[in-house]
């Protein structure tokens, strides 16, 4: 018997049926969420934020965070609190912060470009449009890459909340960047990131002292690592090169704490977590006819997908919803956008963003994915970790934080 769905007395959302029983994770787009660190670490070092429907003041109260001079926040991509508490033996430094630190959820889709967009803005995908790793563009009907900002247009016109980085910067404390030059100026940097100016460093040990040369005086330094979510992808997180990875990265923030100058708060936090993919339970759209009947694009990423109808009515949503259920089962939880919107998984979505979300959303549960051959590569189709879900690996992310006084 298929679960109907219920109704939370304290949001009045609308829970879509089966989310609970595949034991999925909410996003906590006004709570202990990845959207909180930001506005609070601007109110930490004196700064008034105001995010969507939430202040700088309630973030910090909500994390806890200390007033500091300067602050040095760091996002591992593809570090999820899951898959650093099995695996903090390679992680001497991290493991001993594990203890007094916290468990964020990350947005949904739990994946990079989603995360950015909520990190850097303090607001959920339903106000930046950052809805997954690709999205269909209203304005030409085509898929459109939201991490290498391929068919996007003007990041400013798809993005149009203000980062904090631009009110930290506003209030004259100075904000650097610290990250490889192909994403200096970037589509998704100034989606998202803009603000402030950017320090461009290849390796580790050169951001790494670059965020120390930057934190001389009163500064927010943001420093971004993206090598463990590649090795994930490439090996499993359970692989061995995940773990010589996540040891490397350890190594060096262990030294950069070493050296912060005083009063310096350090934030190590991540974008997602990551399962390891069940080759058994993958399909294809390409090679499913009742996955591709009725369909005209299909949007998002293997975990979690954004399936738009050929049929632009809720009667035409309603059908593919429908085979799409019947299809998949117990491996995925399938949504109309209505169903999804009502339940929150984008937070508030406003009007321009509406169009950006699926006619059906379709999250996946254990390790099962979607692919489609059509739109996508055989590399891409192949990656052994993967994220995009509501599952507790793919949501929830560390909160780390160590005031050097």
């Amino acid at each position: 018997m298929r679960d109907v769905g219920s109704t939370d007395a304290a949001t009045g959302f609308r829970s879509v049926p089966d989310f609970a029983r595949a034991g999925f994770v909410a996003p906590q787009y006004d709570g202990a969420g990845l959207g909180a660190v930001l506005p609070a670490v601007a109110d930490a070092l004196g700064v008034e934020v105001t995010a969507g429907e939430r202040t700088g003041v309630d973030a910090r109260a909500t994390l806890g965070l200390p007033v500091a001079k300067r602050a040095c926040v760091v996002l591992v991509d593809g570090l999820g609190h899951a898959n650093l508490t099995e695996r903090s033996g390679h992680a001497p430094f991290l493991r001993s912060l594990l203890g007094d630190g916290q468990v964020l959820t990350a947005g949904f889709p739990s994946t990079t470009a989603t995360s950015i967009g909520l990190f850097g803005t303090g607001t959920g995908p339903g106000r930046t449009g950052m809805v997954g790793y690709t999205a269909r563009n209203p304005a030409t009907g085509d898929l459109a890459n939201l991490v290498a900002w391929d068919g996007v247009g003007d990041p400013r016109d798809w993005q149009r909340e203000p980062t904090i980085f631009e009110t930290v910067t506003a209030a004259g404390i100075p904000v650097t960047t610290v990250g490889p030059a192909k994403f200096a100026g970037s589509g998704l940097t100034e989606a998202a990131l803009r603000g402030g100016t950017y320090h461009r460093a290849e390796r580790l040990d050169d951001r790494v002292d670059a965020c120390v040369y930057e934190l001389m005086g009163p500064a927010l330094v943001y420093l971004y690592w993206g090598e463990v979510d590649k090795v994930g992808h490439h090996h499993g997180w359970g692989s061995w090169q995940w773990g010589e990875e996540v040891g490397a990265l350890d190594r060096e923030l262990a030294r950069l704490e070493r050296v912060l100058p005083p009063d310096t708060l350090l934030i190590v936090t991540a974008d997602h977590g990551m399962v390891d993919v069940d080759r058994a339970q993958r399909w294809d759209v390409a090679r499913t006819p009742a996955l591709s009947d009725g369909v005209d694009l299909v949007a998002g990423e293997p975990r979690a997908l954004h399936v738009h109808a050929r049929a632009r009515t809720s009667e035409g949503a309603d059908a593919v919803a429908a085979r799409w259920r019947t299809t998949l089962g117990g491996a995925a939880v399938v949504a109309t956008r209505d169903e999804a919107i009502a339940a929150g998984w984008f937070g508030p979505v406003v009007e321009h963003v509406r169009p950006v979300v699926g006619d059906v959303v379709v999250a996946m549960t254990g390790r099962a994915t979607v692919v489609d051959s059509r739109t996508q590569t055989s590399a891409s189709m192949d990656l052994i970790g993967v994220h995009g879900s509501f599952t507790p690996e793919e949501m929830y992310v560390p909160l780390l934080a160590v005031h050097r006084r």
